[in-house]
């Protein structure tokens, strides 16, 4: 069975995210087509990266990263829950992501973007990231709005219409993800 990640997207102290995450883990659970897994950035205490040689060598010097390495590329496929910070993912989304290469290498991804305009604008930028490494991403995406999704703007109340939104995306994404295997 195909193994799918669902990645958080910020390591921010007091962060929104992590519940997202949990309710994408919860419902995607549900699901008897392929095994869902919580990854946080936040446990691999990732520094700005440092790493000397380009992530597509995969020559790493630090544990840190071996660690990040052997995680990722562990899964098929991958759910990124993505806050909007000033028009784009969080820096700590887009270091882990530079971290390592191959891993990400034709494996399918979806996104669950959330911000003032529903993380739009966050999970384009993370799609044309997902791009260059190759991810296949699919079309559908969960939208969140931090003014209708959250009371008081930190306690996550989504409103029941992104289960189908989060349902059309696992649709797509679990039948890319084990499309792609092929490619591996």
């Amino acid at each position: 069975m195909n193994k799918i990640a669902v990645v958080t997207g910020t390591t921010r102290p007091g962060r929104n995210n992590i519940a997202v995450a949990k309710w994408v883990l919860e419902n995607a659970q549900k699901r008897s087509d392929a095994q869902f897994e919580l990854v946080d950035i936040a446990d691999f205490n990732l520094p700005v990266l440092d790493e000397a040689m380009p992530a597509g060598f995969q020559q790493y010097a630090n544990e840190h990263t071996k660690k990040w390495s052997q995680t990722i590329a562990q899964y098929d496929g991958f759910i990124f829950v993505t806050p909007e910070y000033n028009h784009s993912i969080s820096g700590s989304l887009k270091n882990a992501l530079d971290y390592i290469s191959v891993e990400w290498n034709n494996k399918a991804a979806g996104f669950v973007g959330y911000g003032s305009a529903g993380g739009v604008r966050a999970v384009e930028h993370l799609r044309q990231i997902a791009s260059e490494l190759q991810l296949a991403h699919v079309r559908n995406q969960v939208q969140l709005s931090l003014f209708t999704d959250f009371e008081n703007f930190s306690e996550f109340k989504p409103a029941d219409m992104h289960l189908e939104s989060l349902s059309a995306m696992l649709d797509q994404l679990v039948p890319w993800t084990a499309a792609m295997k092929s490619l591996r």
